[in-house]
């Protein structure tokens, strides 16, 4: 589809990613990326929600502004009670993800059928459900999405029945990444059967870990594209390595990932490592996805909005004091100076009091100061040591920081 519509999207798109004054090599790169991230890249979004509604400290007069990306926490932030969330994005795939989220919360009758379909994305019958319940309750754009073909000729809504955690960018750099591990001998699954933290470290130190000593391994994951799957942008790639080798890096991640957390309560882990949710009784699954929550989500959800938009460009549209949670996930390591100046403005112009604002960053530190005015942020308060406790129990373990900015009184 090249509709009009298709064609500003990519534009949008470009415009976040591309550097026009970066070398040409790594403009090239960029627009790699850019191409890439125009399909879908998350089924499910890699923020830790839980982590999330603790650091915004939702209150039924909370009004959420949110990238939406995947979907599943801006979803799940509806258990926390909020007067509003509106979830945006450039993706059109996961702008067709979100609206068919809040239709299967919406249409289907019980949790079963909502959790047969998103936790056991495998089944047939889940396409069939498709068809007669969700389907009539689409508007045009989201339904041709699910019934058109990707780029191999599947039909996409296809993807509920064979697994729809195997799509996507992310869900093809895990099946890569499973591939290369066999190809060493490695099963990704073994470590899920551990019952105890000390039996993960275990399987980890004894499978894993050595894998990142591998010359091969090492070499791949020194090149920038090698990491599009996981939605790392070349911009990205430099602050997520710093001054060590990629590898080392993400095997200090995969390493939090796999052995801080007891798997009975992460499904990150899960789809890392079975890439798809558990299937034994109280298996993880987001917020939206516990049975506990759905009458909740499902009686909120009418608060929910999702468009096809530019976070920044939305929040520049809004009236003074108008908002008061605002949740970026990564998406300012690709930006500039000025670009990341002009957000905080409008964050700031926009914000009501007792406004919170949280936010992921590939290094450690936060990106703001020296790049945001001083007379911006000093309007807002930043704790370190808040940020170390966030980013330690984010169970997605892919990030180095993750930051919380509240308004000074």
């Amino acid at each position: 589809m090249n509709s009009p519509a298709s064609r500003t999207a990519s534009s949008a798109i470009d415009r976040a990613v591309i550097r026009h004054d970066a070398e040409p090599g790594a403009r090239l790169l960029d627009k790699a990326f850019a191409f890439a991230f125009r399909g879908l890249v998350y089924a499910q979004i890699w923020e830790d929600p839980v982590i999330d509604m603790e650091a915004l400290a939702i209150t039924p007069k909370s009004r959420v502004v949110t990238i939406a990306s995947g979907g599943c926490n801006a979803l799940s932030y509806l258990a926390a009670n909020p007067a509003s969330v509106t979830a945006l994005d450039l993706n059109t795939a996961h702008v067709a993800l979100n609206k068919l989220k809040i239709a299967a919360v919406r249409h289907l009758p019980d949790h079963a059928h909502l959790h047969r379909f998103f936790a056991q994305a495998d089944r047939s019958e889940n396409v069939a459900a498709y068809h007669s319940l969700l389907a009539p309750h689409l508007d045009d754009v989201t339904r041709r999405y699910w019934e058109g073909r990707d780029l191999v000729g599947r039909r996409r809504i296809g993807g509920f029945s064979k697994g729809i955690y195997k799509r996507g960018l992310l869900g093809n750099f895990i099946g890569v990444a499973h591939l290369l591990a066999r190809a060493y001998g490695i099963d990704p699954r073994a470590i899920l059967a551990a019952t105890t933290l000390e039996e993960q470290r275990q399987v980890f130190e004894e499978t894993f870990s050595p894998l990142f000593d591998r010359r091969l391994i090492k070499w791949i994951t020194s090149q920038p594209a090698s990491l599009f799957g996981l939605g790392i942008p070349p911009a990205q790639y430099d602050a997520l390595a710093g001054d060590e080798q990629m590898a080392v890096v993400l095997k200090r991640r995969l390493e939090k990932l796999a052995c801080d957390f007891p798997l009975n309560d992460n499904y990150f882990a899960w789809q890392a490592f079975s890439r798809g949710y558990g299937r034994g009784p109280g298996a993880p699954v987001p917020p939206y996805l516990e049975k506990r929550n759905y009458e909740a989500v499902r009686d909120r959800i009418g608060r929910i909005e999702v468009l096809h938009a530019n976070f920044a460009e939305h929040v520049a549209a809004q009236p003074d004091a108008s908002l008061d949670r605002y949740v970026l996930l990564d998406a300012q390591d690709w930006m500039d100076d000025a670009q990341l100046t002009s957000l905080w403005r409008d964050i700031t112009r926009t914000a009501r009091p007792g406004a919170r604002v949280l936010f992921r960053t590939a290094a450690e530190p936060s990106l703001l100061p020296g790049r945001v005015p001083d007379d911006i942020l000093a309007k807002w308060d930043y704790s370190p040591d808040d940020a170390q406790r966030l980013v330690k129990a984010d169970r997605s373990s892919i990030y180095g920081g993750l930051h919380l900015y509240r308004l000074k009184p």
